[in-house]
């Protein structure tokens, strides 16, 4: 968390001076530059624990067990290496079974203490540790244990701790890390047959696991699926930091991170969280909005500092503790950043149902963010509508002049448009609330920009070539803004999609097919929905099922064929899945809304909709056979019906219609089960 010095020196009404007068250079010299320039802040490898395994012959097999994070390896000898970190302590255990050899860990030191020369390249390939210039760490040998010392920047430091204790042909092992405090770990426990903390940590991943499932009959998506939740099981609690690029993941190549590993929020923290809501994890996504209110007295500092008002938005590029790391600016210090982030407070409130969330959290959060944005935006002297000062689209034409507008980008205007719809619902549920003001500065605001390309750029600036951040379809997803049920509406989405098939996909990374695919769910195209989500998988992931931003298919799809690795591909994709498989933004929940024709068997288990619904439902031979929902906090259910007759328990429990959508009245914890009536 090194600081940024230069960054400190912008100021938002300097920049727009400067675009105003063409000198967009001076402005790259210190909101840019910087970033390459230092090699932090930065998340950095904190060291490699290897093994001399050349006596135990041939890799038989190496087998990572999901549902208990237990990694197991197989040698020719018959060596059994396990391996797990605990999912809840701060912890790693190991062992050998069946070892007849001495077998001691090895600590391998990152090389920041190198007085070799930096590796030069860019933020995106990963400049060399050599650049952090941090001194020579020292390691402790002891009988069975090894402990690492590692100063850093100024007076703070990390301690990697190793121990061991081997008893006839097993050696069992554990290990921790910790920061600017003294590592120890209790004696390891040889008497039972795990290490003590099993128990505890195969507990947490049984109920992690019990939250909800889904079957489909595409085996290559399905696999895909359960990996990417399975990732998103390991990098969030409710206490940690936010997912960053790569989480808790590094390689191990001797480089700093792509992107120096940080938090980036034009995009990539924000898809991260995307299928812990549906997914029914809401106790993990709350890492995201705990840290966003840890770190916003932070951020409401720096909007002062950089926008000259009071009020809140947050960098688009952070460090850990929220300070801004620049970048490109036009995104890594956008105007409208925190409308994004806002809504991620209000979909842990809507999925929840949470009331001590909403007035404690959720609704102080918007009152900061919409506090801002009265003050930065600007009334039109003409057209008496609001506009910003200046406004971008994330990368739209890089990081030249050019890409800032003069006019709303449809990317601004669809986050603030959303962030005021979101607003004006929490107000109308809280006390002393004011929900009219909010609509009526609602219509001030300009209509998202369309023409015959359907939603365009901005005013003026078509989509006209391939591009990777689908910033100008924000309305559609994840915004939800239009109404696929309104012709009007739907016209514009497909519109949209078409323009967008048309642009085609050379220039797009594989997060862009992610997203596409929950476009398209949105949509409800379903057979567009999987094939994006086919060409992610095959093209746009290693083999241990990593996201790799290119085509590793030597560019098949797309021109990048690169391999930096970030995780915000991986979790699109699973909510890509579940917008397939349920919605629930429209006022009503509706099943199977977005599958292909051909998938005749899906069901899926527990899925969490707005309005704190759990609902599983079945589908076989082509045939909706029921719907089972169980109201977590209580309140109208409203399910459009997929099926023409129905009954519910026997027709015991009263409900009414309107159309096709069923309006039942739950209680607390209370379940309800439609079925198909088959008439």
């Amino acid at each position: 968390d090194r600081p940024m010095p230069e960054i400190e020196k912008l100021r938002f009404k300097w920049v727009v001076a400067q675009v105003r007068k063409g000198q967009y250079d001076t402005v790259q010299k210190i909101g840019d530059e910087p970033y390459e320039k230092y090699p932090a802040p930065t998340k950095i490898p904190g060291a490699a624990i290897e093994f001399d395994l050349n006596k135990f012959g041939k890799v038989v097999s190496n087998e990572l067990d999901i549902k208990t994070a237990l990694c197991t390896i197989h040698f020719e000898n018959g060596v059994i290496f396990n391996n797990y970190i605990h999912a809840t302590n701060q912890v790693g255990y190991f062992n050998f079974e069946n070892c007849t050899e001495a077998i001691i860990p090895v600590i391998k030191i990152p090389s920041y203490h190198s007085v070799k020369k930096g590796i030069s390249g860019n933020s995106v390939e990963g400049q060399g540790l050599q650049k952090l210039g941090y001194k020579a760490g020292n390691i402790e040998r002891g009988k069975n244990f090894l402990r690492y010392h590692q100063p850093t920047w100024k007076n703070n430091y990390y301690e990697l701790l190793v121990q061991w204790i081997k008893k006839g042909n097993k050696i069992m092992g554990q290990w921790t890390i910790t920061q600017n405090k003294r590592a120890i770990l209790p004696a390891i426990n040889f008497t039972l047959k795990e290490p003590a903390g099993w128990n505890t940590h195969i507990a947490w991943w049984k109920n992690y696991w019990s939250r909800s499932a889904v079957s489909i009959p595409d085996t290559l998506l399905a696999k895909q699926y359960y990996l990417e939740m399975y990732k998103f099981g390991c990098v969030a609690r409710s206490n940690t930091p936010p997912i960053s690029l790569q989480a808790i993941w590094t390689a191990d190549n001797g480089n700093l991170p792509p992107w120096k590993g940080d938090l980036h929020h034009d995009l990539n923290t924000e898809l991260s969280y995307w299928p812990g809501y549906t997914g029914n994890h809401l106790d993990l996504t709350a890492s995201f909005t705990n840290w966003l209110w840890k770190v916003k007295p932070e951020n409401e500092r720096w909007t002062k500092q950089y926008f000259g008002t009071d009020g809140l938005n947050v960098p688009g590029v952070t460090t850990i503790s929220g300070k801004p790391m620049g970048g490109w600016i036009q995104y890594s210090m956008s105007p409208t950043t925190a409308a994004w982030l806002a809504q991620h407070f209000y979909w842990q409130w809507k999925y929840s149902m949470n009331k001590k969330f909403l007035e404690q959290r959720c609704r102080p959060y918007f009152d900061a963010v919409e506090k801002y944005l009265s003050k930065i935006r600007i009334t039109d002297t003409v057209s008496g509508q609001y506009h910003l000062p200046l406004s971008s689209s994330p990368e739209y034409n890089d990081n030249s002049i050019q890409a800032w507008f003069p006019n709303f980008t449809n990317y601004d205007l669809s986050l603030i448009k959303n962030l005021n719809r979101e607003y004006s619902d929490i107000l109308s549920k809280v006390p002393y609330g004011n929900p009219e003001k909010i609509v009526e500065n609602s219509k001030l605001y300009p209509p998202l920009d369309t023409n015959q390309t359907g939603l365009t750029i901005a005013p003026n600036q078509n989509l006209d070539q391939s591009h990777r951040h689908h910033a100008h379809l924000m309305a559609v997803y994840p915004m939800e803004l239009p109404d696929v049920t309104n012709g009007t509406d739907k016209s514009i989405m497909d519109k949209s999609l078409r323009w967008l098939e048309q642009k085609g996909t050379r220039e797009w990374c594989g997060y862009s097919f992610s997203w596409a695919a929950c476009l398209y769910a949105k949509a409800k195209d379903g057979d567009n929905a999987a094939k994006m989500l086919r060409i992610f998988v095959s093209n746009f992931v290693s083999s241990n099922s990593f996201h790799l931003n290119g085509d590793q298919r030597g560019g098949q799809y797309s021109n990048f064929t690169y391999r930096p690795f970030t995780l915000e591909g991986n979790f699109a994709f699973a909510q890509g899945i579940h917008e397939m498989l349920i919605q629930s933004n429209n006022g009503y929940i509706e099943i199977f809304p977005a599958i292909p024709a051909q998938w005749k068997n899906v069901s899926f288990q527990t899925l969490r909709t707005e309005g704190a619904f759990l609902v599983s439902a079945v589908k076989e031979n082509g045939n909706i056979m029921e719907v089972k929902i169980i109201a977590d906090e209580g309140g109208v259910v409203y399910l459009k019906l997929p099926f023409k007759s129905f009954y519910i328990d026997g027709n015991k429990k009263k409900y009414s219609l309107n159309g096709n959508v069923l309006e039942v009245k739950m209680a607390k914890s209370e379940t309800i089960l439609v079925k198909n009536g088959f008439e």
